[in-house]
């Protein structure tokens, strides 16, 4: 029993050193414009695209690892969070958009993208 606290300590370690090497180049890839770009609203037809169905296939258990990680040693929520960005499904960039309008994530999100060089992210309001 040990070791296996032993090696979930160093599971959760590494997760959480990839998430924050990582993290500029996910929020770097956002189009500065991805929240006030018209959408087409008949997109659904693309879930049954093999393309979206793999993606599917590969947010879900790192989804599923994130909320594990609630309770296990981990990054629970940022495992959440990527997981969910790999993923494509209905209600998806609703989700998104209530995310950055939370008071400070859009600050925090351009300012990585302002350390990157990248252009700040239109705000969505």
């Amino acid at each position: 029993m040990e070791q296996l606290f032993t090696w979930l300590g160093v599971i959760s370690a590494l997760t959480f050193i990839f998430s924050l090497l990582m993290l500029p180049w996910f929020v770097g890839r956002i189009p500065a414009d991805y929240f006030t770009r018209p959408r087409d609203p008949h997109r659904w037809h693309l879930l049954l695209q093999p393309r979206f169905i793999l993606r599917n296939l590969l947010g879900l258990p790192i989804v599923i690892a994130g909320i594990a990680m609630l309770v296990l040693p981990g990054q629970g929520i940022l495992t959440i969070m990527v997981g969910l960005g790999v993923m494509y499904f209905p209600g998806k960039f609703e989700l998104e958009r209530w995310v950055v309008t939370r008071r400070g994530v859009l600050k925090a999100l351009n300012w990585i993208r302002k350390k990157e060089r990248h252009p700040p992210i239109e705000s969505p309001t």
